[in-house]
């Protein structure tokens, strides 16, 4: 009967779903400005002060505060996130609201756009094979492993990325050049961090958070591979999150009431599930920019303690959606810190011949 009930309401959503296509061209640098662009990214690119690295390797990833963003962390370079956004082409835009969001509490922009057109997102709906290679790419040239958020559609795609880097469905992944937007001819990478070779089957990201994913979507085609593996999480990233609502037809199983929601490790992956309050849209939660404009919010989310169930603050206007973004954040600026500390602690063990 629980079957039933779920495809009854799966199947129509997901016709709605495919009625307005989130694909978008990937549009690569002009092939003169390919080297040149490349060479801004690279490790070599910044320089940070002895001082500034020692006030970094300071911090305590787990209580980041705003004082530390806007001070310690200013200028120095962040792990790349890679937004996927879901199927519907409007959806693009509540990613790019996201983005947008993070930039006003301080991450830097740069590394969240494509370097070569400047998009903020990709869509769900490229191959998994492309986000895996784009992933060993970037950690090559920017020494952080990168970041995954992944909005209704999107957040699936993120668990096949993560299993292919995991090597559950794949034995070898070329790496992909998000310049050309092309695979290249290897499937191996140099670790920027001890100069060995390393296979990008194996590689990993630091962080997921994983929004609406599941629900009517499990009926498209593209989605069937994933039916009873969704929930199940591999080794190949270090802190999970996945959010789900109740009444949320497209996003939610069971309506996105009950375990059936909550992901699960594995093995090594910190895994955690945050239930957001069920009068969320599954649509527009990410849309967060607005709450730039808001102090009393942007407060509380400097404050935010992560809980399973967290309610939302009263009596400061609408901030629907604003336990999403002060979940992530907090997140998002843990792992600037972890991957950050581990860089400089590499380089300087480098430069000493170690």
């Amino acid at each position: 009967m629980k079957r039933r009930i779920f495809f009854t309401l799966a199947l129509p959503a997901a016709a709605l779903a495919l009625a307005g296509c989130g694909k978008f061209d990937l549009v690569p640098a002009e092939a003169g400005r390919v080297a040149q662009i490349e060479g801004t990214l690279g490790m070599r690119s910044w320089r940070l002060s002895r001082g500034q690295e020692d006030r970094i390797l300071a911090l305590n990833p787990e209580r980041v505060t705003d004082h530390d963003v806007r001070r310690t962390l200013a200028g120095a370079p962040a792990p790349r996130i890679i937004n996927i956004h879901g199927g519907l082409a409007r959806v693009q835009e509540r990613l790019v609201s996201f983005s947008k969001f993070l930039g006003g509490l301080g991450y830097p922009g740069k590394a969240m756009r494509n370097p070569g057109n400047g998009d903020y997102t990709i869509s769900c709906y490229e191959d998994a094979e492309l986000f895996a290679g784009l992933i060993a790419w970037y950690y090559e040239h920017e020494g952080m492993q990168p970041v995954m958020i992944g909005h209704s559609q999107g957040a699936m795609q993120a668990v096949k990325v993560l299993r292919l880097l995991a090597g559950l469905t794949a034995k070898q992944l070329a790496v992909w050049n998000p310049l050309t937007w092309q695979p290249e001819t290897r499937t191996e990478i140099s670790d920027p961090l001890t100069g060995k070779k390393r296979p990008v089957v194996g590689l990993g990201v630091s962080y997921v958070a994983a929004l609406g994913g599941g629900g009517a979507t499990r009926a498209l085609p593209n989605q069937w591979d994933l039916m009873f593996s969704l929930r199940s999480v591999p080794n190949s990233v270090e802190e999970f999150t996945g959010f789900y609502l109740g009444f949320d037809v497209l996003g939610g199983d069971y309506l996105g009431f009950g375990p059936a929601n909550h992901f699960r490790s594995m093995g090594r992956a910190k895994v955690r599930n945050v239930q957001l309050p069920a009068y969320y849209s599954h649509g527009m939660t990410p849309q967060l920019d607005r709450l730039l404009s808001n102090p009393r919010a942007i407060e509380w989310i400097n404050n935010y303690v992560p809980s399973s169930e967290p309610r939302d603050p009263v009596g400061i206007g609408d901030v629907k959606g604003i336990i999403f973004g002060a979940d992530v954040w907090k997140s998002v600026k843990r792992h600037w810190v972890i991957e950050l500390q581990r860089l400089i602690r590499a380089r300087r063990a480098m430069s000493h011949g170690r």
